[in-house]
């Protein structure tokens, strides 16, 4: 065994043993205090809905460890399985030229993947979802999404696989830069398309038309400066009971997004409290920011593709074969994360820490008590848990915990009161 084999097989079992052991760590957590209403939600979640919480995320976590055992299993399959080489000799069966192969290639990895994925999907949401009383998507309606989601994907990946494997056979050794401008290029377009384009295939948006709300809300975006195309309601009720807010795309393709399930749950105090959470994301550039650390990491990606792909060690000594523009790049696209699996963590305080921010942008333009009880009322509708496992939820969430989070708020009301 060679020592790049050995190292890929090392870092794989510690990341599974890592996960399994957090997801453990998180469900023997949650057991623990199944019963036991954190003291800043006592009066406002009852000790039910605290144990139905528990019991659904508990049942989340049981197919997340399958999920993670799948997925180990299926990359060492592709990989020093040999399953990366037989599929390449399938397709050399069809006479492709190079370029149309590699595409090939690519396109019958992620096809295979969503194959293999379908079995857990289908549980999580006739399942899980349905067991807890969320599911509201119908399968007709579940291989509708299924099929126009992979429709999507190949419409708009095709061509930029395409445009990437020609770059990484003509374009020299500094393709990778050619490779990450275009890239740069399909995600800004793909944020500006989203809000008018793709998402309206999957729901129906509709002008928010509760004039005392809007009128409401539209002094709050005056207030912060921020312009959009307009609010619009989405018919999330169809898939699901829960609800969430978002603002998506960018430019004069803005939007804000409530789901119908969150305004008919939310007072209006809450909504323009949770709204404002929304704008001080905006106003305290996060999207700007992550996007900026999205292109550095994307551009280091790149850079490492490039020097790897002409590293013969790189192909041999993880059960591939064939070097080729292709095979490097899905190679690639299997092992990077097993490495970069390590770096959840801090990826996932940088954007709590921006949470924290956009509370206190909230706090400053709206009552801190109405984003607080508007924070309760998506827990409790969600059956989000209050009483995560503090190693669990620093390795993977990007929220705060709940109970952190609400303290957090009322500590900033007990210091504007005093």
């Amino acid at each position: 065994m060679s020592t790049v084999t050995a190292i890929f097989l090392l870092t794989l079992a510690i990341g599974l043993a890592l996960q399994l052991w957090l997801s453990a760590r998180q469900a023997a957590h949650i057991i623990r205090h199944r019963r036991d209403v954190p003291a800043a939600f006592a009066g406002r979640i009852s000790t039910d809905e605290h144990a139905k919480a528990a019991s659904y995320n508990l049942a989340r976590l049981g197919v997340e460890r399958w999920d993670l055992v799948l997925s180990t299993a299926l990359l060492l399959a592709w990989t020093l399985g040999g399953g990366l080489d037989w599929l390449n000799a399938q397709l050399d069966l069809l006479g492709l030229s190079t370029l149309w192969q590699g595409i090939a290639l690519v396109v019958s990895v992620v096809l295979i993947a969503s194959v293999v994925d379908l079995p857990l999907s289908i549980w999580r949401t006739f399942g899980i979802e349905q067991r807890f009383g969320f599911n509201r998507t119908t399968p007709a309606a579940f291989v509708k999404d299924r099929l126009l989601g992979m429709a999507i994907t190949l419409l708009l990946g095709i061509p930029l696989v395409a445009v990437i494997l020609w770059l990484m056979d003509s374009a020299g050794h500094l393709w990778w830069l050619w490779a990450w401008l275009v890239w740069m290029g399909f995600t800004l377009f793909v944020t500006w398309a989203y809000p008018i384009w793709i998402a309206p295939l999957f729901n129906r948006f509709r002008p928010l038309d509760d004039h005392a709300l809007k009128g409401r809300l539209e002094q709050l975006l005056t207030r912060c400066g921020f312009r959009s195309s307009g609010m619009f309601v989405m018919d999330g009720s169809r898939r699901s009971a829960h609800g969430n807010a978002y603002f998506t795309g960018f430019g004069r393709n803005k939007r804000i997004v409530f789901y119908d399930t969150l305004l008919d749950g939310l007072t209006a105090d809450e909504i323009e409290a949770v709204l404002a959470h929304e704008l001080g994301h905006f106003k305290r550039r996060h999207i700007v920011k992550m996007l900026s650390l999205s292109a550095l990491i994307s551009l280091v990606g790149l850079a490492l593709l490039g020097w790897l792909s002409r590293q013969p060690w790189f192909y041999h000594d993880l059960g591939v074969s064939e070097i080729s523009s292709a095979t490097a790049l899905t190679l690639f696209m299997f092992v990077l994360p097993v490495f970069t699996l390590f770096l959840s963590p801090f990826t996932a305080r940088l954007s709590r820490r921006h949470e924290f921010e956009a509370d206190d942008f909230a706090a400053e333009q709206t009552d801190a008590r109405h984003l607080i009880s508007g924070l309760v009322k998506m827990y409790r509708d969600n059956a989000s848990t209050l009483t995560p496992d503090p190693l669990y939820s620093a390795f993977y969430h990007s929220h705060p915990p709940a109970s952190v989070r609400v303290a957090h708020l009322e500590d900033r009301l007990a210091v504007d009161g005093a």
